[in-house]
């Protein structure tokens, strides 16, 4: 038997045909003829059902007197009309009352103000569950998903304003939430060393997007987003935790910077005693920031980048892909990372082949470089105390929080809705997602006290 041929009672309410809708299951001694028909059926009834009971509970949060105070200010009751909410299961229809300070203001609902209704349409569920699905798919997949999961369906362009409502609400007051995270958390017992590292990876910008000063160059449809993370490792060298941030581009990486530098200050405020280690490329502006303005620690150049470095300068001499410079790369890379005194053995050998090769330019240029970080490439001496000598967990971060989300085909970014994606995306790959929305969710609740000797009428949800 299909499914839409199942009898059901006569039901007016959606409680009443899932009611008998499961009688008439029970009752029946064969199974459906299309076993995934009737789940979409089934759950299509239960969400109708849960809309109907969140439209009654959202009743019950409103107010129909003739004032109320809304944060110390009596405001009368203008209207009293219907309005459609969407719930995590679906839309509800609630008739509510609308009040006005009658001072050329727009009409507020004590019922949003106290239900927390997320931009005059949302419930908190509802607007959680969309704007984590939005972190991490387009709004058009987003809104795909929900329609194939049932439940609540928001169209794309409502997926696509909310993040940015949320991101501008949480940029107002995001160094008291941002405070907030950090003290919430404990440092894990077993930690005793964490690694900060800087980096960034382009994306595309809308035209009229691109932000002018000495530190950018070249085509303006590109520019540089920047990445911190913060990660915490145990006397084995293992991973324990990473905080991840991320802002859009902006001259000399200025907040990324200050919300790193306010991270590793908490850490250290508890954990005074753990080793710092900074790890980042041989770019001057990281290292610039990481040595002149945190804390002394371990310097490392990234030894991957080191690896490149001298793959470019064997290449220069011996050519590339040449079984003469394969050779040559795999032993001086063995040295670089286990000889103790790898750094001056290669710098010696660089210099043996700049005299075979005077006119190599590419050879100088890497020489130059290695003498330069010298003193940051100590691979041996600090993997052997178990530190990080790679900077792949900012590398990750670059590629996690903007690649796969920003740099998609077609893609081109404002300020706001980039930062939206950013922001979220972070706090998601921090594991500081749900202790955020709670702070983000709690702006969209006002107290509501009503007059002396007034009480509220109670009211019924429009069918």
């Amino acid at each position: 038997m299909a499914v839409s041929q199942i009898s059901r009672r006569t039901a007016t309410t959606a409680w009443d045909q899932l009611e008998s809708f499961l009688a008439d299951r029970r009752s029946a001694r064969r199974p459906v003829d299309n076993l995934e028909a009737f789940e979409a059926e089934l759950r299509k009834m239960f969400a109708a059902a849960e809309a109907e009971a969140l439209g009654e509970e959202l009743t019950r949060f409103d107010i129909d007197t003739p004032v109320v105070t809304i944060e110390g200010v009596p405001h009368r009751r203008v209207l009293r009309c219907e309005n459609e909410y969407l719930t995590s299961c679906g839309p509800v229809r609630v008739c509510r009352s609308l009040y006005s300070t009658r001072q050329g203001e727009r009409a507020v609902c004590p019922m949003e103000l106290r239900a927390g209704i997320v931009e005059g349409y949302w419930t908190p569920l509802a607007a959680k569950q969309a704007v984590w699905a939005v972190a991490h798919l387009t709004p058009k997949e987003a809104s795909e998903l929900f329609a194939d999961l049932g439940g609540m369906h928001p169209s794309r362009s409502l997926l696509d304003r909310l993040p940015k409502e949320i991101s501008s609400r949480w940029e107002k007051k995001r160094l008291q939430f941002e405070s907030n995270l950090r003290s919430a958390e404990q440092v894990p017992g077993a930690a005793v060393t964490v690694a900060v590292s800087l980096d960034g990876v382009k994306i595309p910008v809308k035209e009229g997007e691109a932000i002018p000063g000495t530190y950018w160059w070249g085509p303006c449809k590109f520019q540089e987003v920047g990445c911190a993370t913060l990660s915490l490792y145990d006397v084995q060298g293992e991973r324990l935790r990473t905080i991840r941030m991320a802002r859009m581009p902006e001259n000399y990486k200025t907040t990324v910077k200050s919300m790193l530098a306010e991270e590793l200050r908490t850490v250290l405020r508890s954990r005074p005693d753990l080793k710092i280690v900074k790890v980042a490329d041989a770019a001057i502006e990281p290292w610039k920031f990481l040595e002149q303005e945190l804390p002394p620690g371990v310097c490392i150049v990234d030894f991957y980048h080191a690896a490149e470095h001298l793959h470019a300068a064997l290449a220069a001499v011996h050519g590339e892909g040449t079984l003469k410079c394969r050779e040559a790369f795999q032993r001086l890379r063995h040295v670089l990372r286990h000889d103790r005194r790898g750094v001056p053995r290669v710098i010696r050998s660089l210099t043996y082949l700049r005299g075979r090769y005077p006119h190599s330019k590419r050879l100088r240029t890497e020489l130059a470089f290695f003498r330069k970080n010298r003193n940051r490439m100590a691979y041996a001496k600090i993997e052997a105390q178990h530190l990080p000598i790679g900077s792949g967990v900012v590398e990750a971060a670059c590629q996690t929080l903007a690649t796969q989300r920003l740099r998609r085909s077609g893609m081109r970014w404002r300020q706001e809705g980039g930062q939206a994606i950013l922001t979220l995306r972070s706090l998601a790959q921090s594991d500081r997602f749900d202790r955020a929305w709670t702070m983000i969710a709690q702006t969209y609740v006002k107290q509501v006290a009503f007059p002396r000797k007034v009480a509220a009428l109670p009211t019924r949800m429009s069918v």
